[in-house]
């Protein structure tokens, strides 16, 4: 092999390049629970990072634990579960461990791949690790303060840092109410370091009728953002009274 040549680089296949989907000890699991469907469902890959407060969260609104030993059997039952906490309302697109290695391989299409929190020689922890950017659903004050300040005390908030850097599309949706000023400060300074800052606001026009429709609206806004195709709500056409379906 001639020096600077690496065997990967011999192969005319894409690398595979995931969405880093990071979610904090915020309330609000229901949010990343359909922003990973709607990564999934439109063929993208993730790379997820579920914060160790994350993991009380999720248990106290769902009564899951996600464990790292058995994550994919965990995070199918999260992902199945509607936002109302029935049971199986959904059939996520969660492929098998077989599909994720041959995506791994540039085969295939959506897969998922799960980091511990603690690991900060994990891929996304670096800038050279190919993703497409990163969406942090729900994002705690804690977790916006640790990433507006550069921590990095674990590895959600070191791949925040690294997608900044390295100019890739970051969405922040904060979820807390109410906001003091150094919150808002910290989100000011995400702003202005190229950040999305979307807060976990349900909008009524879409015609809301479920918990469900007011989750998949933040959730889409989510995948707009990141201009992720999706039709998780219903879009504002310019017609008065189109979300009660008014007739004409």
């Amino acid at each position: 092999m001639k020096p600077g040549q690496y065997a990967d680089q011999q192969s005319p296949r894409q690398p595979r390049r995931p969405w880093v989907v990071g979610v904090s000890g915020a309330s609000g699991t229901p949010y990343a629970a359909a922003v990973l469907r709607g990564l999934l469902d439109a063929g993208e890959s993730v790379d997820l990072v579920v914060s160790r407060a994350s993991r009380l969260t999720l248990l106290d609104e769902t009564g899951i634990a996600f464990r790292d030993a058995y994550w994919r059997d965990d995070l199918r039952t999260w992902l199945a579960r509607g936002a109302d906490g029935k049971p199986d309302t959904f059939t996520p697109h969660l492929p098998a461990e077989a599909d994720t290695a041959a995506a791994d391989m540039g085969e295939g299409a959506a897969d998922v791949r799960h980091w511990g929190a603690g690991d900060l020689a994990a891929g996304p922890s670096s800038g050279s690790y190919p993703v497409k950017g990163m969406l942090i659903v729900p994002a705690s004050t804690a977790c916006v303060a640790g990433v507006a300040l550069g921590l990095s005390k674990d590895l959600l908030q070191r791949a925040a840092s690294v997608t900044l850097k390295e100019r890739r599309p970051l969405v922040v949706a904060v979820r807390e109410t109410p906001l003091n000023g150094q919150t808002l400060k910290h989100l000011v300074t995400l702003d202005e370091a190229g950040a999305v800052v979307l807060p976990a606001s349900p909008a009524f026009y879409a015609g809301a009728t479920h918990i469900q429709d007011l989750v998949d609206f933040v959730a889409g806004r989510v995948l707009d953002a990141a201009r992720v195709p999706h039709r998780l709500y219903r879009r504002w056409e310019g017609e008065l009274g189109g979300s009660r379906g008014d007739e004409r």
